[in-house]
Parts: C-alpha cells; sequence; structure tokens
C-alpha cells in the first residue's frame, strides 16, 4: 500500500477539503521521512516507514489503525522514549532526535499520557500531579498550587489530599492528564489514555479531554483504536496502514466545537465515521 494522502500542513488537502480551523497556529510538530526498524529475535521488524506529517499549533490529531500498524511507536518516537531508525522530527523547530540521542531541550514542552494512569500509590493526588515540577527543582508552594489549579481544571476538586486507590480509573486517569499537564506543555501525547475505561466513563471523559484542549491550547496527539472516539475528538484523523505503519490518509472533521454527545448522531459525523471504516476495512 503507498501512501494516500502526505500532509504538509494543515491547510493541505484532505479527505473533506475542509480547511484548518482559523485559530489554529503555526506547525509544531513536524515528521519527514520517519521510519522505525526493530531487531526482533527472528529478524527484522519494519514497524514504520516514511510517515511524514506536520501538525498546527492547537490541533486535536487522532492516530487510528489496526493493532500492529505503528500507532504506539510513533507516539513513542514524538515523545523522546524511542529513537527513529530514519527520518527527523522537530518539536517549534527544534529536533527532537539527533541520531539516538534525545534533545532533552526541546522535549521539555511536551506532556504524556499512558493507558494506564501509573499514578505513585504512596502519594496524594497534588503530590502525584506535581511531582514533575518537583523533579524541575520548583518550590513546593509553587507546585502545589499549579497542582490545586489542575484538580480544577480536570474535575478533581475536593480530592487534592486523596490517594489513587480512593479514587475511580476515570478519576485517576483525570490526574495523569493533569499530571502530564503539571510543567505547562504546548503538545500532549495520550496513548490510549481511556481504553482501560467502562464505556460510560470514556463519554464522559472525551467531554472532559474536549473542554481540557480548549482551555489549555495544547496540541493533542491521540492514539485510539475507536474510530467514533477518534472523530468526535479530532480536528484530522490519521489513519496508518498495517505494519509497516504509513499514512493511508489524513481526513479533517469540521464538526463545530464544542462537540456534545448529541454529535455524534449528526449526519456528517456519521459519514466520516463510515468512510474512515471503509477504508480501515480495505486494510484488512
Amino acid at each position: 500500500m503507498t501512501q494516500k494522502a502526505t500532509v504538509q500542513d494543515a491547510a493541505s488537502e484532505n479527505n473533506t477539503g475542509s480547511p484548518p480551523r482559523p485559530e489554529l497556529g503555526p506547525v509544531e510538530l513536524e515528521l519527514a521521512g520517519v521510519s522505525k526498524v526493530y531487531q526482533a529475535r527472528l529478524g527484522l521488524v519494519e514497524a514504520l516507514s516514511d510517515v511524514n506529517l506536520s501538525i498546527r499549533r492547537g490541533e486535536f490529531i487522532s492516530l487510528v489503525g489496526r493493532s500492529g500498524c505503528g500507532k504506539t511507536t510513533l507516539l513513542r518516537i514524538l515523545s523522546g522514549l524511542l529513537p527513529p531508525s530514519a527520518g527527523s522530527v522537530r518539536a517549534n523547530g527544534q529536533s527532537i532526535w539527533k541520531g539516538a540521542s534525545r534533545d532533552d531541550e526541546a522535549l521539555k514542552q511536551v506532556g504524556l499520557v499512558f493507558q494506564e494512569a501509573n499514578l505513585f500509590p504512596w502519594f496524594t493526588i497534588v503530590e502525584n500531579i506535581s511531582l514533575p515540577l518537583k523533579l524541575r527543582g520548583v518550590d513546593r508552594k509553587a507546585r502545589v498550587a499549579r497542582a490545586e489549579e489542575l484538580c480544577e481544571l480536570v474535575g478533581l476538586r475536593g480530592f487534592e489530599g486523596a490517594y489513587p486507590r480512593e479514587l475511580s480509573g476515570g478519576m485517576r486517569q483525570r490526574a495523569a492528564i493533569a499530571r502530564a499537564l503539571s510543567a505547562r506543555p504546548s503538545i500532549l501525547l495520550m496513548d490510549e489514555p481511556f481504553g482501560a475505561l467502562d464505556a460510560l466513563t470514556r463519554d464522559k471523559m472525551n467531554l472532559e479531554l474536549q473542554s481540557i484542549h480548549a482551555a489549555t491550547g495544547a496540541t493533542v496527539v491521540f492514539v485510539t483504536h475507536s474510530i467514533s472516539e477518534a472523530v468526535f475528538l479530532a480536528d484530522r484523523v490519521v489513519l496508518l496502514t498495517p505494519r509497516p505503519g504509513r499514512i493511508r490518509s489524513v481526513t479533517s472533521v469540521p464538526l463545530v466545537r464544542p462537540r456534545s454527545v448529541e454529535t455524534e448522531t449528526g449526519v456528517e459525523f456519521g459519514r466520516i465515521v463510515r468512510g474512515l471504516r471503509v477504508e480501515l476495512d480495505e486494510e484488512s
């Protein structure tokens, strides 16, 4: 399968022909010719091949594709956890990777949320949220104030002194999102953060994330297996082919924000979801 759509910027043509939101800023994340090859026990595994994508400041991008298509691998490369085998990755003009070495200065603007909350059980919620600030040498008063501000933002007011075991799965994930936002990153990377939640909680978290995105103005790259979730949240949905992962298509989502639960019953929403499902089925 050849790459169907390579995006030079958010104003490029896409599946719907719709322009980007006018409030989006300049290009903040740029991937050029990114490939990744693993050395596995049985030989080389090509996870990603020639991925090219530009993401504008404040944009919400969803990554979808079949299991094993390289979504998480791509996110790990963006987050500085895994070097690419080829190509370049730039955040605000700074190269995240120089060969196999990452640029920690460039990564200061990046926050990361995993599928599991991964909170420290012996820390309170405020202590968990403020931990990145503590590691950066921020004084206690300032980091507690920031953590309390984030508790308000993510709907955890009143639970600042609670421990992770005292919270539901959705609340723990809110705390993980708040922790990722503690140092005010301009880029937020999310690897299936709601995948382990029940359907009702997941829907609620999607609404919360939409509000957080609007409040912070962060650029978001969101990995999910759910096409409906991808379309509900995103400005653009990037569909990856099965291994090796290449960009098959980039679909604009010109739905008015803020979006509500009723958005999913709309004609345009259904049209976009069906189109992506057809493309996904073609990759079988």
